[in-house]
């Protein structure tokens, strides 16, 4: 028989107040204030909201079974690609990203292919009809465009049922690679010639997107959640009007932009900003007097949030910000790799993140629910005042000339560079943890598996001689291109690395992983581990907490704690500390007993060699004492851990002898 539940129309009636009685008693005099907080970009953060009732749910994304899963495909060698991509279908990738070597994101890897023939080989048995394809080459992607619609042509697909989008974007692209106006104009007028030759040819409106305003350069390079959306919004604006520069219909315009957002492990904000992008296009199409055009909206996993150490945690960081988008409302979203940090990421990384989407679409039916945020007064107020952010700042871009003119103008790059900075200090200071890095690293942890790119064979064809082709504009440009493919030409542009020389990419693990991997080479260069001696005074109930959070402290910077356990005397804990060979000490136990032994056990390390002395804790008003008995620095929550281990590691490398520079340690 079928089952059935009825239960009460309301749960048990209680107030704000009555929450807020119960919150004062368990905070005993600690005021409310401690429980609110703010975003990076000072939005305000309070511990409970009001049901918003006057926040209808949206309609999101136009796909009503669900978003796109899309694979990320950057194997450089067609066939091992093909392979891959097969896998990814078969096992329930509706979609591919199709990374370029001279993409953006490829990394030192991405795919090479440059012609018809490599081509074919990429996409032999994938049915283009039936799988969503976006195209990242950098500056080449108008050339990869071109070269996968020459090839499309050449299968006799319907057009009109294909779904291609561009991964590039030509201002965040100049961003990121210091490129000049002129480069920038150039791609620019490439990506919207390309526009105007697919129209007539078939492909319904939306089909064929070949212009993408992209927030994940902007993220990755450090930018808050409310710069990416005014980039985004300004990139956005910007090839608007190089479209209006085309015989591309007024109508259109919009269609042939998508836009891309970063997914991050900040579930609310996520949501929030996925949200959010849907008003504030709205907002751009009303303010152009253009037609609404639903935005398309394609979500990635964050690079920037990626880690090296401890890559396993990358699947946690990937699952909530998966799990965001998909009730954001993303129209696609890719997960990256868990090892993506590591290096080229094999078929069972690739596998995971597949599988992340998959349970939450088939198994958690998160794309079942129109909106499932709507009336969360939490996202909602968080999705308001992220959009009238965002929203200001694209204002001011737009003052000072436009995206174009606030980049040649150092506008974003200031802006984004204090941001980064601002987050780097939250993330030396541990205020910002990093899982698996800076907070309960594993020392002993075993090396992940990732594919080695290898050499693939290049293009044997004749390149594409690009001065020859005709004027950007109308179209011709890109059919002279394409036709150029078709009789066996190729791209000029589609490999090799690009070099990064503007904004770079800043994970936010980065800096602690360099101490790590001084550590690293600091063992096979001595033959041991970097340590430093817990100097642990009292009884264990005494240092027992302090010790405990002194190793996972040390363990960040690759040091390993040798702890004193429990001594007799002063002279036992010296003779454990040289007993232990480490060249650093520190000094670990309770207020308490630092007032009544932390001098006198300082001189006695000091005295038995310790080269740098740490204490675990504030000294208060014991510092002048503790200092002039030898402590060097103190240890505690709050203080710049990175600056401390780093110091570690200079007076580590001086005691024994370890070839280090200062650019090593940094």
């Amino acid at each position: 028989m079928p089952l059935s539940f009825t239960g009460p129309e309301n749960f048990t009636p209680s107030s704000e107040e009555s929450w807020w009685d119960l919150v004062d008693k368990a905070l005993k005099g600690v005021p409310r204030e401690k429980l609110f907080g703010a975003t990076e970009d000072g939005l305000p953060i309070a511990p409970i909201y009001p049901r918003r009732t006057d926040s209808p749910a949206r309609n999101l994304r136009a796909r009503r079974d669900g978003w796109t899963v899309m694979q990320r495909i950057d194997i450089p060698d067609p066939a091992a690609a093909n392979a891959q991509i097969l896998e990814d279908l078969e096992g329930g990738a509706d979609g591919l990203e199709l990374v370029f070597s001279a993409g953006e994101t490829a990394g030192g890897a991405g795919i090479a292919a440059a012609d018809l023939k490599q081509l074919e080989t990429l996409l032999r048995n994938v049915l283009p009809d039936l799988v969503r394809i976006r195209l990242d080459a950098g500056e080449g992607t108008p050339q990869a465009m071109a070269l996968l619609l020459a090839y499309l042509d050449g299968q006799g697909t319907d057009l009109a049922a294909i779904d291609v989008s561009s991964g590039h974007d030509p201002l965040a692209w100049s961003a990121a690679r210091d490129a000049g106006s002129s480069s920038r104009e150039a791609v620019l007028r490439q990506c919207a010639d390309l526009a105007v030759s697919v129209i007539g040819t078939g492909a319904a409106n939306g089909s064929v997107r070949t212009m993408q305003a992209d927030g994940l350069v902007w993220h990755n390079a450090g930018a808050t959640q409310a710069q990416e959306l005014g980039l985004v919004l300004a990139s956005a604006t910007a090839q608007l009007r190089a479209l209006s520069e085309t015989g591309v219909p007024v109508e259109s315009w919009a269609e042939f932009i998508s836009l891309t957002l970063a997914a991050e492990a900040d579930q609310f904000g996520t949501i929030a900003k996925a949200r959010a992008i849907r008003a504030l296009w709205s907002s751009v199409l009303d303010g152009a007097a253009l037609p609404q055009t639903a935005a398309n909206l394609d979500m990635c996993t964050s690079y920037r949030m990626l880690t090296r150490n401890d890559p396993w945690v990358n699947l946690l960081r990937n699952t909530v910000a998966a799990f965001a988008a998909g009730i954001g409302g993303a129209d696609s979203v890719c997960v990256l790799p868990h090892t993506l940090a590591v290096g080229l990421p094999d078929a069972a990384a690739r596998r995971l993140a597949r599988n992340t989407q998959a349970i939450l679409q088939e198994e958690s039916s998160l794309a079942k629910v129109l909106d499932p945020a709507a009336g969360a007064g939490a996202i909602e107020d968080r999705t308001e005042r992220l959009s009238e952010t965002a929203w200001g700042f694209f204002q001011k871009i737009e003052a000072v000339g436009g995206l174009a003119e606030a980049l040649d103008k150092g506008f974003v790059q200031d802006t984004i560079a204090k941001a980064r900075a601002e987050r780097s200090k939250d993330v030396a200071r541990r205020k910002r943890p990093v899982t698996g890095v800076s907070e309960f690293p594993n020392l002993a942890e075993k090396p992940v598996s990732v594919l080695t790119a290898g050499a693939p064979a290049r293009s044997g064809g004749t390149a594409v001689d690009m001065t020859t082709l005709p004027e950007t504009g109308s179209g011709l440009w890109s059919r002279a291109l394409k036709q150029a493919f078709l009789e066996g030409k190729c791209a000029p542009d589609l490999s090799g690395p690009a070099s990064a020389t503007g904004l770079s990419v800043a994970r936010l693990s980065e800096p602690f992983e360099a101490l790590r991997d001084m550590s690293v080479r600091f063992e096979k260069q001595t033959g041991k581990q970097p340590a430093v001696f817990l100097a642990t005074l009292g009884s264990p109930a005494q240092f027992a907490a302090r010790a405990t959070w002194s190793t996972n402290a040390f363990a960040a910077g690759g040091f390993k704690a040798i702890e004193a356990g429990e001594v007799a005397s002063l002279a036992d804990l010296a003779a454990a500390y040289t007993k232990s060979g480490a060249s650093l000490a520190c000094l670990v136990s309770s207020d308490g007993v630092y007032e009544t032994m932390a001098v006198e056990a300082a001189a006695a390390l000091k005295a038995a060699g310790a080269r740098h002395l740490f204490l675990a804790g504030r000294p208060g008003e014991l510092e002048t004492g503790l200092k002039n008995a030898g402590v060097d620095s103190f240890l505690f929550a709050g203080a710049d851990l990175l600056a401390l281990l780093t110091e570690a590691h200079r007076k580590l490398a001086e005691a024994d002898g370890f070839g280090a520079t200062g650019q090593e340690v940094l």
